[in-house]
């Protein structure tokens, strides 16, 4: 890569007039690369540090005993206060985790972990009982929800104070360690027939649909690490969306680590009936830590008739230091089933933190017409690793899937798409179109692609699409001309090989998003 160095006081004027006119550098600016929009250019030139949310809330917390066995599983549910089918439904996942093996084919390398060196449960002293009003909130508990960008206004919500309506726009989960500490907008949304809580609640007080659909999408003999999640699972998000209902708001359920030497073990339900549309937000934040931290959570997605879910994450767990030195251990399996006929699921996701992450959210296309779209971007630098992708099953008939991912490689970092396309014999008249785009920041990084595609009918059609590429010089000596650093010109030309992705998020996340991308390439070049 062509370095440029720039002395404090050199004039570029010179240079300038000497590649490029300044009045069609004015003219190009926004097209750099596939015409990148002002607010791009803006986001990413304002953006500057490190990650900004490695910081510890020094709070009071409950502890279950250390490592995992049949006691723990019990106290977990004990604490959730939990009815006795779902216990045994804990235990059953227990007994099977441990006659199973954690998997080794994926393209990562960590050491070892030992899973009887975990906290299973951990929760602020403060929250053994709710707080019914803002003075019964801890305040360190609403300094953290400042902190993370929460206005005083939500958290007065999550406190069951009333704002005016008119100010309320997204309903928020939040969830601090193994607890839910409050969810906004409840009531409200019961108004329109539309249930959201935390997978705990909703297992006391609609245990019914719970026991129907918790499950049925991810069984507990998935995977190692779902498996595991089954057993031990804490607080998650819950929705239903009544037959016929466009939910009013946009859902968001925000995790935040904050214990040490705890894992995470989120569980996600969301249940969409004939004709009804949500889309649900997810973010997540962990404090810098030189030792690892274990995240395995679980996302159902159940999507009947004519129903639509829109899913968007921006994953930012810390991702260790520039030396590999800690970072969250993230292992997600995310999994859609459109089960009526022209259901359709919109996957995007931003994947800029983690250590290791080992993650494909997935699509079964069960009804005829029915439609998944998986939108991504992974990006890895420093010491990270990335194994993530998606599965797109058709079953039905005339059922339609786009997968668009794009993968960042900087550092040593390693970063690898890997998926699955399975057209079924009965799933006639299908398509899918696959485009995998990997962007390599330096010389000592790697970025892999692994593709699987059966097609098992002749009616059928895929296409994939697949390139590797380095930033490109040229573009970078053009934004270094206009005054920019290095750094900055980097992130400005990822962020327009990212377009297509960014602009499939919801306008709450993509602003965000497209800030992490200029944080999370620091110490790339140079």
């Amino acid at each position: 890569m062509r370095r440029l160095v720039r002395e404090p006081h050199e004039d570029w004027s010179e240079t300038m007039n000497t590649h490029v006119a300044s009045d069609q550098l004015r003219e190009e600016r926004d097209d750099i690369r596939e015409g990148v929009d002002r607010e791009t250019v803006e986001a990413v030139e304002a953006m500057a540090g490190k990650y900004k949310h490695g910081w510890e809330t020094e709070i009071a917390t409950e502890y279950a005993p250390k490592g995992l066995n049949e006691d723990i599983v019990r106290l977990i549910s004990e604490k959730n206060g939990e009815p006795q089918w779902m216990l045994d439904w804990r235990l059953a996942a227990f007994a099977r985790w441990q006659k199973m093996e954690e998997p080794d084919w994926a393209m990562l390398s960590y050491p070892k972990i030992d899973y009887q060196d975990q906290y299973y449960y951990a929760r602020p002293v403060s929250m053994a009982e709710k707080p019914k009003s803002l003075d019964e909130v801890d305040p360190k508990l609403l300094a953290t929800y400042a902190k993370l960008g929460i206005p005083l206004k939500e958290q007065a919500i999550l406190a069951g104070v009333e704002v005016p309506e008119e100010e309320r726009k997204v309903a928020v989960d939040a969830v601090f360690d193994s607890v839910s500490v409050g969810t906004t907008f409840k009531e409200e949304l019961k108004k329109a027939g539309v249930i959201f809580c935390s997978i705990s609640e909703a297992v006391r007080e609609y245990p019914e649909l719970v026991q129907k659909y918790l499950g049925t999408v991810v069984p507990q003999s998935d995977n190692f690490f779902a498996t595991l999640n089954s057993a031990v699972f804490s607080d998650g998000s819950f929705v239903y969306i009544p037959e016929g209902t466009r939910c009013p708001m946009e859902l968001s359920t925000y995790f935040r680590i904050n214990a040490e030497n705890t894992g995470q073990f989120e569980r996600t339900l969301i249940i969409a009936e004939k004709g009804s549309y949500v889309s649900y937000l997810e973010g997540c934040t962990a404090p810098q830590r030189d030792t690892n931290q274990l995240h395995a959570a679980v996302v159902e997605l159940v999507i009947l008739e004519d129903a639509e879910i829109k899913y968007s994450t921006v994953q930012n767990w810390f991702p260790g230091d520039e030396e590999g030195k800690g970072g969250i251990y993230n292992f997600v399996t995310k999994r859609a089933d459109c089960r009526g006929d022209r259901a359709k699921v919109m996957w995007t996701q931003v994947e800029t933190g983690s250590a290791i992450t080992w993650k494909y959210p997935s699509c079964i296309l069960r009804g005829n017409e029915s439609q998944g779209e998986f939108y991504s971007i992974a990006i890895a630098n420093n010491m990270q690793q990335a194994d993530t992708g998606t599965k797109m099953i058709h079953l039905g008939k005339n059922t339609k899937s786009r997968i668009v991912s794009k993968g960042i490689s900087a550092g040593k970092a390693q970063n690898t798409y890997r998926g699955l396309v399975s057209v079924h014999p009965k799933a006639t008249g299908s398509r899918n179109y696959t485009q995998c785009d990997s962007l390599l920041i330096g010389d000592q990084c790697g970025a892999h692609t692994v593709p699987y595609i059966e097609v098992r009918n002749n009616s059928s059609r895929c296409e994939h699409e697949a390139t590797t590429s380095k930033v490109d010089d040229d573009q970078l000596f053009y934004c270094r001309s206009r005054g920019m650093d290095e750094e900055e010109a980097v992130a400005l030309v990822v962020n327009g090989f990212c377009k297509e992705v960014l602009q499939a998020l919801p306008m709450e996340f993509a602003m965000e998003a497209q800030s992490l991308v200029a944080i999370s390439l620091e110490g790339s070049v140079g």
